[in-house]
């Protein structure tokens, strides 16, 4: 091989390519005893190896912090195969592992072993949600939030009101929080059956709180959401379920005190700012009726 000389930036590119890509062209490959010394036990391939294990191994363990519960319900084999294929086509791309596994939900739907079949398994349907779940999970502890500053109380007015910006709000098909909340206690919880779900995930104070959603409060939270004006939220749940506005405005008039004291909503109204302040937590999950 050509006897060269290479700069610590090519080098430290060389590295990189090594540990991230596990040295996918031949030539980079090739470059490894340019590079690393042998020892007198090891070559120089076999040497460089231990410092690719030690790399995967703390993106591996990176990812099963992230989907503690998905861990669990795969068993660590198998979901360090699925995280080992998934590192290989969305290597890290940061200098720091926070969102290493934004992509791992979609992955998983994407890459799922019964694709192309008509009838799907509905085991993996329930792995992609829960990952979907441990995603909006993980991201709600360090999401911008409204800490420092006041929280909406059942005295603000009703048309004062907004959805917090820490405000998580989706669907799923299987009761995948119940099942984290499981796993989370220490748990071995079942895979659960097929059940249509709704979970709204705030963090309030520091304090972050899952609380399971009935299907019209899903409707009415999603369409908040959107317009942020509560009479046309109103009319659509109206709309989408055949009822009266006025009955509408009753089951808002029932919903909105546990609501706002999960800290779902702030207050356009000027009120003082809270003292209260705490290391992030995770509150116990609440069913909203």
């Amino acid at each position: 091989m050509e006897n060269r000389e290479y700069s610590l930036g090519q080098i430290q590119a060389w590295m990189q390519e090594m540990l991230v890509f596990s040295g996918a062209s031949s030539n980079t490959k090739a470059e490894t005893p340019l590079h690393v010394a042998p020892s007198n036990t090891l070559s120089a391939e076999q040497r460089l190896a231990i410092y690719q294990r030690g790399y995967l191994a703390r993106l591996l363990q990176c990812l099963e912090g992230q989907y503690k519960a998905l861990c669990h319900a795969l068993g660590k084999d198998l979901f360090d195969d699925f995280a080992r294929e998934y590192l290989l086509s969305f290597p890290s791309g940061s200098p720091t592992l926070a969102v290493l596994g934004e992509r791992f939900p979609a992955y998983l739907e994407e890459t799922r072993p019964d694709k192309e079949q008509a009838e799907k398994e509905p085991w993996v349907d329930f792995m992609v949600d829960l990952a979907r779940f441990e995603w909006n999970l993980y991201l709600s502890f360090d999401a911008p939030g409204h800490e420092g500053q006041a929280y909406a109380t059942p005295d603000d007015r009703d048309q004062s009101l907004r959805l917090q910006p820490c405000f998580f709000l989706s669907a799923y098909r299987f009761p995948v929080s119940a099942y984290y909340q499981g796993v989370a206690d220490g748990e071995d919880p079942a895979i659960p059956q097929a059940s249509a779900h709704f979970v709204a995930i705030a963090r309030k104070n520091y304090r972050i709180g899952i609380s399971a959603l009935t299907a019209p409060q899903y409707t009415f939270l999603e369409a908040f959401q959107k317009c942020d004006n509560l009479a046309q939220t109103i009319s659509q749940t109206a709309q989408t379920y055949e009822r009266t506005e006025s009955a509408v405005e009753d089951a808002w008039a029932n919903w909105k005190k546990g609501w706002i004291e999960a800290g779902f909503f702030i207050s356009t109204s000027p009120t003082p700012p809270s003292s209260a302040e705490s290391p992030p937590s995770i509150a116990p999950q609440k069913q909203h009726n």
